[in-house]
């Protein structure tokens, strides 16, 4: 039979096999027509068919059956449709479109086809009928038969607004976006009109493609027509310029709305959440509810999760919890996902477990929120038997599972758990997906195994920038910038151009390695071709530079950072903290805090840790218990970040104090906690307090003691005179021990004189520190102290052999400017600094130890300043060492402020432990001492801030 929409070959039925129908798909029998050719009746039967139409029996059918379809009663409507078949009545195009359309309510492609079989074998007047062509198309296209769809379509001789409008649904739905705005190009063309429904399907293909501008001309037209009152178009329109970041657009869209419905609200609210305005999302809800009679749905409540749990808003979060629980809204897919999400984002896994246990249909979605959550929280196991748990209720992990499980165990560094994590990905096919094989990479990169995070990159058949990324920062973080700058230029021979992670992955790598000339080179290279840098490219340098030591650089990097209009994060104020930690210099800090009070930042527990850190190794030990008074979240880094501090200042009952605090107030210790109380105890010599907390660590604590708490306790007991007591302690860490240890049994030997001892712990000095100069002074000290001078030059003699030598102390003064502007000490009396200006001498070397002795009668012992010559010239070598110890203040003008003085005290008490006086309070910690210091007294630092002094 010819039929203008009949497939070749009569395919109506796509190519591919299908599924049996479900029982639901056949639950109804459609009759046979009476003609394998055509519907004949007799001549009695239309002379009944139209006494029947006469009394409207045949329109009442139709009503009927309309109604039925549309209330989701196929059934029922099929039987009418059958016993009117049966009694002989001409079923017409009417009825055949409605039985389609409720075909189409249901996605019901078994029966619609065989309607169609039907319409066929009918004959000419009902396959070649406009309305039943475009019904059929209607069908097709909403039950996802792409073959079938399109070609119906193309053989309908006539296209008018529905049948446009079926086959752009259908693109849109199928993610086939340039095809979508193709077809409603060709839709205007031909002179058919968009409707309303028409026209938010190709705004939302504007959105998928971010093509603002096509989203502009589809605005054009909207205005030009007169759509624009229309909710519907212009919460569409809201929604599109909301996805391309054209928050001010949507908003002029949104206000102009004349009555606003859930939807438009909805769009508006998920435009600013999706673009971070978390703060307006939660805003507009607000003006939502004083302004509007809209009841909030469920995407509403949903989306305004979204923002709380953004902003880790608890309070709002629980106020949006409670609306919905007020409304009624059910726990669906949606609702219950986005409170997952909250309350995991918030930190309170057990509401967000509640929450899932009473979800009445849980998705994946959901799964893998709750598993995401478990991660954040630090619950890796518990996020592995949900996943285990999640198989057993018959879900299958997909890629985004698998993607949060690898991510966890990199960041654990769990390489155990990671190999199963990517067998499963091997097993099921997922390491194929781009996502998964980014996450297996990431994760053989952070557990030390860059050989295979290689492998897994080699495997992949489609690698984009993102794969190439996540190889490059796995080199980087590994340290082998090398590698990773190879990759990079490799990356671009491949056709890919970096993007700004690629060049953020690489200035790491450099950073990594300590190579700070390389990162800086690198980051001006970037922004030589027009790579903008961006918050985190910021924040990479200036921590990097901060740890390598580059303080002066991270600040003015801070100063460009701001001028290029970007906001720094916690990371950047944490680096710059870390500088002036590095600077000893505590007005940048306190700049720096001031910036932190100013924006509102004091909010944050790793700032403030970091504030304390800064005051207590600056000097200000006062001031770092302020902040941490202040501080709204006492949290354990805190604890411990004031802890070491007093530790540092030699102030171990308060230390004490503050420990005891903390348990009270249910902050468990940790092994960084003992570490800091126990070198408060040594630092203080308390002897018995040292050695009962040692023992409560493990027997009530259930901590293991590492090499650092054996330490602290070896140095307690050489402080005591114990050196026989602490070879027990040796003996349990002789495989692990380091040099400090002994070390600091060497100086209490040369303290007691006991050179038998000494001699075989310097043995064991020699295999671990062979090039440590200090050791060889010690142990050439001691022998010096005894009176042996010929060992003494003996050792001086084997320094000099080996090119050994003692690096000289030197200090620093800092002239209240720029960091720029620190100068040098020198132990000349007078002269210049370069071509400096000239510099006046102070004289401190007496000036502290007399200060000290009016205060607690001490000096500095011989054993201090010992050093080889002749056996008969100790006095002598004393005043060798009376050169003074000078301080100059540069002085370009006349200049009246503080001098803030940086001295290296280790200049003249090399690995010295008797407490050195000093006058001044504020003490700061040098990087190579273990010693802390008590008001007038530094115990072996090697840095101590004097200020201040008035010129």
């Amino acid at each position: 039979m010819a039929s203008s929409f009949i497939l070749p070959s009569f395919q109506i039925f796509p190519t591919t096999r299908q599924p049996h129908p479900s029982p639901s798909a056949t639950a109804f029998r459609i009759l046979p027509s009476s003609s394998s050719s055509s519907l004949t009746v007799s001549k009695s039967a239309e002379t009944k068919t139209h006494n029947l139409n006469a009394s409207g029996y045949y329109s009442g059918c139709v009503d009927q059956i309309s109604k039925l379809c549309e209330d989701g009663r196929l059934g029922d409507a099929i039987s009418i449709f059958n016993q009117m078949k049966e009694d002989g009545i001409q079923i017409g195009h009417d009825i055949y479109g409605e039985i389609l359309q409720g075909f189409v309510y249901q996605r019901s492609l078994f029966g619609g086809k065989q309607i169609h079989a039907q319409i066929i074998k009918n004959g000419s007047s009902f396959s070649e009928n406009e309305f039943l062509h475009t019904k059929l198309v209607i069908f097709y296209a909403k039950c996802d038969v792409r073959v079938a769809a399109d070609y119906l379509f193309s053989s309908l001789p006539s296209k008018n607004v529905f049948s446009w409008a079926a086959m752009i649904g259908f693109y849109v739905r199928k993610g086939l976006n340039e095809e979508c705005l193709l077809s409603f190009s060709g839709m205007l063309d031909s002179g058919v009109l968009p409707d309303n429904f028409v026209i938010p399907n190709a705004l939302k293909a504007c959105s998928s493609l971010q093509s603002l501008q096509c989203g502009r001309m589809i605005h054009g037209y909207i205005v030009k027509l007169g759509y624009g009152s229309c909710v519907f178009v212009a919460s569409s329109l809201v929604d599109m310029y909301g996805k391309c970041g054209e928050l001010g657009c949507a908003r002029l869209v949104f206000d102009e709305i004349p009555e606003k419905n859930a939807v438009a609200w909805n769009s508006m609210l998920v435009g600013y959440f999706q673009n971070g305005e978390n703060e307006e999302a939660l805003r507009l809800f607000y003006q939502m509810r004083v302004e509007s009679d809209v009841e909030p749905s469920r995407v509403t409540i949903a989306s305004f999760l979204s923002a709380s749990a953004n902003l880790a808003s608890l309070s709002e979060g629980k106020q949006g919890h409670a609306i919905a629980v007020r409304l009624g809204l059910p726990l669906d897919s949606i609702l219950g996902s986005g409170l997952v999400n909250f309350y995991a984002k918030c930190s309170c896994i057990v509401d967000a477990e509640l929450v899932f246990d009473l979800m009445l249909d849980r998705d994946v979605v959901a799964w893998n929120l709750l598993i995401s959550g478990y991660i954040q929280d630090g619950h890796i196991e518990d996020s592995l038997d949900l996943c285990r748990r999640m198989q057993l209720e018959n879900f299958r992990p997909d890629s985004v599972t698998l993607a949060s499980i690898l991510s966890a165990c990199a960041d654990c560094g769990d390489l155990r758990h990671g190999l199963e994590g990517h067998g499963y990905c091997f097993r099921n096919n997922l390491e194929l997906d781009v996502f998964v094989a980014s996450s297996i990479i990431d994760m053989y990169g952070k557990c030390g195994r860059i050989e295979d995070a290689r492998k897994a990159f080699d495997c992949t058949m489609q690698r984009d920038v993102v794969l190439w990324n996540t190889l490059i920062a796995a080199y980087s973080e590994s340290g082998c910038s090398g590698e990773a700058l190879k990759l990079f230029y490799q990356m671009q021979l491949a056709g890919l151009l970096p993007n700004v992670v690629s060049w953020n992955a690489v200035i790491l790598g450099f950073l990594r390695n300590g190579q700070v000339t390389e990162a800086k080179d690198f980051f001006m290279q970037m922004q030589s071709i027009g790579t903008a840098p961006n918050s985190v490219t910021w924040t990479t340098l200036i921590s990097g530079l901060a740890q390598n030591g580059h303080g002066s650089d991270a600040f003015d990097h801070f100063e460009k950072m701001q001028a290029a209009g970007l906001k720094p994060n916690a990371m950047v104020i944490v680096g710059l903290l870390m500088a002036a930690t590095a600077l000893s210099l505590v007005q940048p800090g306190k700049q720096i805090h001031a910036y932190i009070a100013r924006h509102g930042l004091a909010v944050s527990p790793w700032i403030m840790t970091s504030l304390v850190d800064m005051y207590a190794k600056c000097g200000s030990v006062n001031l770092a218990r302020k902040v941490f008074d202040v501080s709204s979240v006492n949290d354990l880094p805190l604890y411990n970040a004031m802890i070491s501090g007093y530790a540092l200042h030699g102030k171990a009952v308060e230390a004490l104090s503050l420990f005891n605090q903390m348990q009270l107030e249910g902050n468990k210790p940790d092994a960084i906690t003992f570490t800091s109380i126990l070198s408060a105890c040594s630092h203080a010599g308390f002897f018995d307090e040292g050695q009962r907390i040692f023992k409560e660590m493990s027997s009530i604590h259930n901590i293991q003691p590492r090499i650092e708490h054996f330490g602290c306790v070896v140095d307690i007991l050489s402080r005591r005179k114990k050196i026989y007591e602490s070879l027990p302690y040796i003996s349990s860490i002789l495989n692990e021990i380091d040099g400090p240890i002994i070390g600091s049994l060497l100086a209490a030997c040369r303290d007691q004189n006991d050179a038998e001892i000494g001699e075989a712990l310097f043995k064991i000095l020699l295999e671990l520190e062979p090039s440590n100069s200090g050791n060889y002074i010690v142990l050439s000290n001691m022998y010096a102290a005894s009176d042996r001078w010929h060992e003494a030059t003996k050792i001086r003699n084997i320094m000099r052999i080996n090119g050994l030598r003692k690096n000289p102390g030197c200090s620093w003064i800092h002239v209240g400017g720029p960091i720029s502007r620190s100068i040098r000490l020198s132990t000349h009396e007078t002269g210049r600094i370069g071509n400096s200006s000239p510099v006046v001498s102070y004289r401190l070397f007496h000036e502290l130890p007399v200060t000290c002795a009016e205060d607690r009668g001490a000096l500095p012992g011989d054993q201090d300043i010992l050093t080889v010559g002749s056996k008969s010239s100790k006095s002598s070598m004393e005043k060798g060492h009376q050169a003074p110890f000078t301080v100059h203040h540069a002085s370009g003008g006349n200049f009246l402020g503080d001098i803030n003085t940086l001295v290296d005290l280790s200049f003249y008490n090399s690995a010295a432990h008797r407490p050195i006086p000093v006058s001044r309070e504020n003490i700061s910690h040098g990087r190579n001492n273990k010693r802390t210091t008590r008001r007038g007294f530094v115990a072996n630092a090697d840095f101590a801030w004097l200020r201040p002094i008035r010129t």
